[in-house]
Formats: structure tokens, C-alpha cells, sequence
């Protein structure tokens, strides 16, 4: 099965070339339409991806091995559809896609308030696109985007030329963990920080816990930040609903103080939850669970 996570996504810029020219010429759902051809050459030919993914819904979610191997597929047709999405509505597309929040004024009371809180997300539907919903909630809003050099940096070059500047921060984490001083800083001027909690990058520190009846892996740092700061903690999720949709939750996490093994249970519940409502939007194709158990 696929090795760790090693902090860098796929991906060529042919391949985005290819997207954007469809996207900006022809629309977002021409994009999808050669996507069904590049999902099923993402089967044949990523072995080790779908290894991990059809363990995910046949051993996880115990669907039949037939229904696995078609989920398999639907998996990197919805993954490939958030890309998508992320490049159209980043390029100016914005009005194109409709989007709904479930948990509004979990954030909205943050943004009113101008108090600094952390929001830990997965890498389960399509978070990236965030800070569209929270320029609409407050477009003064100042968010710190905690981040590996997750994409190539010839991607970003080209992204760059197609898609409209962000306002997002972004802190890089660093070996050094001076990204913990920036995390801090930014918490002090009430702004609101936003980390994934479901990807630690192998030799870092990390917590245990069950998900989907398993034992995985989760990276230290989020839980054991959140939990040591007296900041709200919300966890948040955007989902991609059927055609051009999208969906936030947001639900206000019960953070005991200096308790990271409880708001790591309290989050790895939250991404069930999600999971049994987008079963299809796991995006994690590698070893997760670290069945490769030599580590």
C-alpha cells in the first residue's frame, strides 16, 4: 500500500494547463467531462493510490468488494471535481457555484467578536476554498492558513497567473517550529487560524486514535496547540454537493485545556460524522491506517 504522506500533492502542469484552457473556454462542466477519462487512468495506473482508497471502503466502510472498486473510481471523479472548482472559483468564478453554511454563527460569533480561534479541518471535501464563505460572513476578516509546501512549486507559478491573489496567510510549517511563534502571534491579534488535523508527515510528532473502527495516525501539533491556548476551537468542513454546490459545517469543539488526546477523539468523531454524510470525499490516498506497519 502507498507509503506515508510526504507533503506534496500530485499533479503536472500539463495536466492544470489542460483544466484551466477547458475551464475558462468552455466551462467548468467541460472540465468534468474529460475528467471521467483521467479518473479512469488514475485507476489503471496509480496502483498504490487506489490500494489505499479501496481499503478505505471496503475494509472502513465495509462495502462489497464490487462497490469498492466503483467507489474507487467516484473518489477521483469528486476529487478531481474540487480541483476544479478550487481553480474556477479562485479565478473569478465565484458566482457560478451556490453554497449553504450549517454552524454560521459558530464563526460568525468569532468574526463579530474579533476574537482570535483556531479551526482544524481534514482533508475531506474541499476546504481550500474556506475563505470564500468567510469573506462573505466578514470581509475584513484576517485568516492564517497553517500549510505544508503541499503543491510543486511549478503549479503554483502557473495557478498564479489564472487565479485572483488571496488574502489568506499562510504559515508554513518548519522544521524549527518557528511556525508555533506565527501561530501564537496571530492568535494575540484575535485572528483566526486554520490547520488540518489529519496528515503527519513521518519523523514528526504524533498522537493515536481510532477512526473508523481503526488506529491511525494524527499530527501532535494542532491538538496539543489547541488545547494549550484558551481560543475557541471550531472544527469546519466544506463539502461538495451534487452539480456546482458547496457546503460548510462548522461545529464549536468542547476543548478541555491541556487535553489533546480529548479534542483529538472529540475530532476524529467530527470526520465520521462527515464521512457517513460524503463517503466519497475521503481524500487521503495513501497508507493512513499504517497497515505498512514499519515505521
Amino acid at each position: 500500500m502507498s507509503s506515508e504522506w510526504e507533503g506534496k500533492s500530485k499533479g503536472s502542469v500539463f495536466g492544470y494547463r489542460v483544466f484551466v484552457f477547458l475551464i475558462k473556454n468552455l466551462g467548468v462542466k467541460a472540465a468534468y467531462l474529460l475528467l471521467f477519462f483521467v479518473a479512469l487512468y488514475y485507476c489503471f495506473f496509480a496502483p498504490s493510490n487506489v490500494k489505499a482508497i479501496f481499503y478505505y471502503f471496503n475494509s472502513r466502510l465495509k462495502y462489497s468488494k464490487f462497490k469498492s472498486i466503483v467507489h474507487v473510481y467516484k473518489s477521483f471523479v469528486t476529487f478531481g471535481k474540487t480541483i476544479i472548482d478550487k481553480v474556477a472559483i479562485s479565478s473569478g468564478m465565484r458566482d457560478s457555484f451556490t453554497y449553504d453554511f450549517d454552524g454560521r454563527e459558530n464563526i460568525k460569533n468569532l468574526l463579530d467578536n474579533k476574537q482570535g480561534g483556531i479551526l482544524i479541518s481534514a482533508h475531506v471535501g474541499n476546504f481550500e476554498i474556506s475563505e470564500f464563505f468567510f469573506a462573505e460572513l466578514d470581509q475584513t476578516a484576517t485568516i492564517s492558513l497553517v500549510v505544508t509546501d503541499a503543491e510543486r512549486q511549478a503549479i503554483k507559478e502557473y495557478l498564479s497567473k489564472y487565479t485572483r491573489k488571496s488574502h489568506t496567510k499562510f504559515i508554513v510549517i518548519k522544521e524549527d517550529i518557528s511556525h508555533i511563534f506565527e501561530i501564537n502571534a496571530a492568535l494575540a491579534r484575535n485572528e483566526i487560524v486554520c490547520m488540518t488535523g489529519d496528515r503527519y508527515i513521518k519523523g514528526t510528532k504524533f498522537m493515536e486514535e481510532q477512526l473508523l473502527g481503526e488506529t491511525a495516525r494524527f499530527p501532535a501539533g494542532p491538538f496539543m496547540i489547541a488545547s494549550r491556548l484558551k481560543v475557541p476551537v471550531i472544527f469546519v468542513y466544506v463539502m461538495k454537493d451534487p452539480k456546482q454546490h458547496y457546503h460548510l459545517y462548522a461545529r464549536t469543539a468542547q476543548n478541555i485545556h491541556r487535553d489533546a488526546p480529548h479534542l483529538l477523539r472529540e475530532y476524529t468523531k467530527s470526520v465520521e460524522w462527515m464521512l457517513k454524510k460524503y463517503p466519497k470525499q475521503w481524500f487521503n490516498y495513501f497508507d493512513f491506517w499504517n497497515l505498512n506497519k514499519a515505521s
